[in-house]
């Protein structure tokens, strides 16, 4: 079975690693990066490479199309785009991409290619939407779904307080995106970072939360009148970014002039941001997840609580974020393989 694995980064080159520890994979991996696929290739000499600019959307179609099997783990804004080029070639395919894009916007093209796409499967979305289902299956009525996650260095730094464990321009995309969510059977817009709370979780502390566009597809597969998901950080980590999004250090679209080249704050703030947020070799990161569902069940009210805590594990080198999020799209993709 020849599966492709779109994306070297955090997540991407641990996911191919665990797909190529079964036989019955033949494992072959796309990055534009040298840094990132010669550091695979260290790790996985196994592993065949292939180094690719993934932006000409034509051009995946055509590259997929000799594979059996698609994992999507390219950045955010170009995830939609390569995700419909996969559904073109008539590839089943597993997706982490974190886009704006609406997923159910695909599934007629998914359809009319007999293509399984699972979408979203990442720690959450992912793992936690399927976690989360499982509890409203046992429910005759859900009430409310509210979902906190995040990824964090395990030790606060000055003066970021922060890593990216996954793609750092998603982190991003994290603080500009408009929010959605479901009050009391409404979708509600508001912008990202705001209704901050501060929660206290075992061996972690206080962290806060804040309003992000995590709910995803969430907000039409469960019946429920009140949804929502915030991120979680360190405490001081909204005030940070939100100095940076006003001022507009992340804007897209406005354009300047550094020394004769034009460029965006984006693309500028990246560059400094970018490796002050990295993580060093054997740094310790943790995942923080917890869904509190409430319900009725034969006329009784019932609250459920999903925890999880998982951090780095030094004996393999992988990063708790690309356990927690790529090992549920490999999981998809061996889901797939057994005829979901």
């Amino acid at each position: 079975m020849k599966v492709i694995v779109l994306g070297a980064g955090l997540v991407g080159a641990p996911m191919s690693i665990d797909l190529n520890r079964e036989d019955k994979f033949e494992v072959t991996v796309v990055d534009y990066s040298d840094i990132a696929l010669n550091s695979l290739r260290v790790k996985c000499p196994e592993l065949s490479i292939i180094q690719k600019d993934l932006s000409n959307p034509e051009e995946v179609t055509a590259l997929v199309s000799d594979y059996d099997l698609v994992l999507n783990a390219v950045p955010g804004f170009m995830g939609f785009e390569t995700a419909k080029a996969i559904i073109k070639a008539g590839k089943n395919c597993a997706c982490i991409a974190f886009y704006e894009e609406d997923p159910f916007e695909l599934d007629q093209l998914a359809i009319e290619n007999n293509v399984t796409m699972i979408m979203d499967c990442g720690v959450y979305p992912g793992m936690g939407s399927a976690l989360i289902m499982n509890v409203a299956r046992k429910l005759d009525k859900v009430e409310s779904v509210i979902t906190y996650v995040g990824g964090l260095p395990e030790i606060r730094e000055w003066p970021s307080e922060y890593k990216a464990v996954f793609s750092p321009i998603d982190v991003i995309e994290e603080y500009t995106r408009p929010a959605r969510y479901i009050e009391n059977g409404f979708e509600v817009v508001r912008p990202a970072l705001s209704d901050p709370e501060y929660i206290f979780f075992p061996r972690i502390g206080t962290l806060e939360a804040f309003n992000t566009d995590g709910l995803r597809t969430l907000a039409t597969t469960i019946d429920a009148p009140n949804l929502k998901e915030k991120t979680l950080r360190y405490p001081g980590h909204i005030e940070k970014m939100a100095i940076l999004r006003e001022l507009g250090f992340f804007s897209k679209e406005e354009s300047i002039e550094i020394k004769g080249m034009k460029t965006s704050p984006l693309e500028m703030t990246a560059q400094v941001l970018f490796p002050n947020w990295k993580l060093k070799q054997g740094e310790s990161d943790i995942t923080i997840f917890q869904s509190i569902i409430e319900g009725t069940k034969d006329g009784q009210k019932m609250r459920y609580t999903i925890d999880m805590y998982d951090k780095y594990c030094p004996d393999t080198d992988v990063i708790s974020m690309a356990r927690t999020t790529g090992y549920t799209a490999t999981l998809a993709i061996r889901m797939i393989d057994n005829g979901l």
